[in-house]
């Protein structure tokens, strides 16, 4: 379970919150041309974006240090996990709720399947994580 969990946490956490947001943040447009943002995104969105990039590029190396600790079968590693456990749940229901209501507003930019993998990818690598963090250590 711990391996899983690990490399969950590193790809999912470390992978795509925190370097690509890092990344986006020192070269928005680069994020865009190679897909770590979306593209023909509104203004105003993009304003959000920008600081979900920014509080992900200052949180999201825990998340790294966390699925080592994991992948080691440390004890502060498994404590560790609680918080990218929070921050993936949280990820994964504002994301539901945001693109819900861009669709509302008529900026539908992601698809259906990508809604619905993102939330889902999220939301269970979060539970899982906060499962460890409480059953494992």
């Amino acid at each position: 379970m711990n391996i899983v969990a690990g490399v969950l946490i590193l790809v999912i956490g470390f992978g795509i919150h925190w370097i690509a947001q890092l990344v986006s943040v020192v070269n928005w447009d680069f994020g865009v041309r190679v897909g770590f943002q979306e593209t023909n995104m509104p203004p105003e969105y993009k304003v959000y974006e920008h600081a979900i990039a920014v509080a992900d590029s200052l949180l999201g190396w825990i998340h790294g240090l966390a699925g080592v600790g994991i992948l080691m079968d440390a004890d502060w590693g498994y404590k560790l996990a609680w918080f990218p456990g929070v921050v993936f749940v949280y990820h994964g229901l504002s994301y539901w709720f945001w693109t819900r209501n861009r669709r509302r507003a008529g900026h539908p930019l992601t698809s259906d399947s990508m809604r619905i993998g993102w939330f889902l990818a999220n939301v269970t690598t979060g539970l899982l994580a906060i499962w460890l963090a409480w059953n494992v250590s």
